[in-house]
């Protein structure tokens, strides 16, 4: 999807008209300060002060407000809520956000407004407390919201019917006037989400997840249990011949399915670094996914737009996010995808060129004719900064804990170094400077350190450069001194396939997250700068600045974007895939062991496909067979 597209999705949807009809919910949370705990005369138990409260709409009024935030100025809530006061703070959220609560209706007996009251003490959530599960619906007021419905449906694009508790208006007498409401308007598009009664609703489109939709057909899974790719297709293909309307099915960071009467389309995941909350995710999917379809968009751009708001709002802590047509364009006009997961997560799946260690994730049937290669340079060509996380993990360890890093307690220490190393996971290849401005938001997120106390990411970058130069100076003196050789610092046959590609008149460029002059420096003491022939970038000290990105936009501007089979890259990190194949280019992961220098690591193979690497080679011993592959 192009920039210029989403910026007219984002325009068209905005006018559509959308009637939400379901199970509306308050979000509750009751952040604890122990410090002005007191005993309580009365029980002789310490007291729990809350110091902030936050109140955000949760089950169907998520929906609406996802699609307020997405600047929809005509959202319909239909629902129930009682005369507590959570209810009158409902419908204040919902005037506030532009959301018409007039078909809220209020039901004085047996029924309480839906509630989840969540107390954190710091980042942790205690027992929950919910209101509304004693809930029953009248059939007065049942009646009440269907004639309502039926008189507003002919104004509205869409009608999304949601089903969250079973406690909520979903009860069998309503269910069943619901649906004759659905045959009496058979032109409009109703979709539905419910928990559990996905077969229930004929005439509809559908969402659901992918353990949902197993359950529909018959399989046995819990909340937790993988749903395989196959399986997903086949109940796809079950549930669209069942229903004979399209579906969408959500799969969590592995993106989406659809089927409609154009076949099924995969839609993929987004990668995303930051630490997430996917509660309320396919609310925000919903919303996202509704109000295309509303626009008149097909399944798959609807999917597409789901996917980029669930991506916004799964950031977001503490809360049941939304997101903003300016925070979808942040992360849809450029998104990083994951592609491939079932097969980076199971390499019992591979598929090797025959009698080699090449593995082919996405066969070419052209013949390559390359002019132009580029490559990464550490854990690629070069080991001289092999474990670079050893330096980097300690670092950002004593960057959190601040002047508490000797005094911390084992359980502290011991979570902060978890965030830490699940975090530099997360963001391998990436810039330096950008994984600095992450470290940022760990600090914060575990408060050891005011604010006023702490360095900006230039700083923190800093402090890791100088400790792991000395590493690299230390290494780079030993082979100064013969002490050790070229290959003791470089991945097997890599210097070898450089010079190959070079006489071969391929054009080398050499990309690095690293401060430019440091890989000048690298390159030229490990004797094969000259390959390059200034053709080396590194990062500049300025985090808008990727230092591949540019690189690869220049090269492209060079050759054209269309002559497929000129371009290729070569990298142990995600970056330099990604953005290879969003530019069409072929992207080659080295799945190198740094340590050994040779064989692979299965980790970075996992995450090289995730990225979008073609092919997946553990070195370059296998020198002649991946010459012949590239055509060479």
């Amino acid at each position: 999807m192009k920039k210029e597209q989403l910026v007219k999705i984002l325009e068209d949807i905005s006018t559509v008209k959308i009637v939400v009809v379901g199970d509306f919910c308050l979000d509750s949370y009751w952040f604890i300060d122990e410090a002005m705990s007191e005993i309580s005369v009365e029980t002789n138990q310490a007291t729990r002060p809350v110091r902030e409260q936050r109140y955000s709409l949760g089950g169907a009024g998520n929906v609406t407000s996802n699609l307020a935030a997405l600047g929809i100025k005509d959202i319909r809530a239909f629902g129930v809520i009682g005369t507590d006061p959570f209810g009158a703070e409902m419908v204040k959220i919902m005037k506030r956000n532009g959301i018409n609560p007039d078909n809220l209706l209020i039901q004085e007996n047996k029924w309480s407004t839906h509630t989840y009251a969540k107390p954190y003490i710091d980042d942790t959530e205690l027992n929950r407390v919910d209101f509304g599960n004693y809930n029953v619906l009248s059939k007065e007021t049942a009646d009440r919201l269907i004639a309502n419905l039926v008189h507003e449906i002919p104004e509205v694009d869409v009608v999304l019917i949601n089903q969250q508790v079973p406690s909520g208006i979903h009860i069998d007498y309503f269910k069943r006037e619901l649906l004759k409401v659905i045959s009496q308007f058979p032109d409009k598009m109703f979709i539905v989400d419910s928990r559990n009664f996905n077969d229930f609703y004929n005439g509809t489109i559908r969402k659901m997840n992918d353990t949902e939709a197993a359950r529909l057909c018959g399989l046995d899974k819990a909340p937790d249990d993988v749903v395989l790719y196959s399986e997903v297709v086949a109940c796809a293909e079950e549930l669209y011949k069942r229903f004979k309307k399209p579906l969408f099915i959500t799969r969590g960071k592995k993106g989406s399915l659809t089927i409609s009467e154009k076949g099924i389309s995969d839609i993929s995941g987004l990668m995303i670094i930051s630490r997430v909350d996917t509660v309320g995710a396919g609310d925000s999917y919903l919303a996202g996914a509704a109000s295309a379809l509303a626009a008149g968009y097909d399944m798959e751009v609807a999917a597409g737009i789901g996917t980029f708001v669930a991506g916004v709002t799964v950031q977001k802590l503490f809360q049941t996010g939304t997101a903003t047509p300016e925070e979808i364009m942040a992360i849809g006009s450029d998104p990083d995808y994951v592609y491939a997961p079932e097969l980076a997560e199971d390499i019992r799946h591979a598929n090797y060129l025959p009698q080699t260690e090449i593995e082919i994730v996405n066969a070419w049937k052209e013949k390559l004719q390359l002019k132009h290669a580029i490559f990464d340079h550490d854990g690629t060509i070069s080991t001289l900064r092999e474990g670079w996380e050893l330096i980097m993990g300690p670092m950002m360890v004593k960057a959190v804990l601040g002047k508490k890093y000797q005094e911390a307690d084992e359980a502290l220490y011991q979570k902060v170094l978890a965030r830490v190393n699940e975090y530099i996971d997360k963001t391998t290849g990436i810039q330096t400077l950008v994984q600095m401005k992450g470290l940022l938001d760990i600090i914060r997120e575990f408060g050891c350190v005011p604010e006023d106390e702490m360095l900006d990411e230039f700083g923190y970058k800093k402090i890791y450069n100088d400790e792991l130069l000395l590493m690299v100076k230390v290494r780079e003196e030993k082979y100064r001194s013969g002490e050790l050789a070229l290959e003791d610092f470089t991945m097997k046959n890599a210097v070898s396939f450089l010079q190959k590609l070079h006489d071969a008149g391929v054009k080398l460029y050499l990309a690095s997250g690293t401060d430019e002059e440091d890989v000048k420096k690298e390159a030229e003491a490990l004797g094969y700068v000259h390959l390059f022939e200034g053709r080396i970038y590194g990062a500049v000290g300025d985090v808008t600045k990727e230092a591949k990105k540019i690189v690869l936009d220049r090269i492209l501007s060079s050759i054209g974007e269309s002559s497929f089979g000129k371009l290729i890259t070569f990298g142990d990190g995600p970056v330099e895939m990604r953005e290879t194949r969003k530019r069409g280019g072929i992207a080659i992961g080295i799945a190198s062991n740094e340590l050994k220098r040779f064989s692979l690591n299965e980790s970075k193979r996992s995450r090289l496909i995730k990225s979008g690497a073609d092919v997946i080679i553990p070195d370059f011993s296998q020198l002649n067979q991946l010459l012949s592959l590239l055509n060479i």
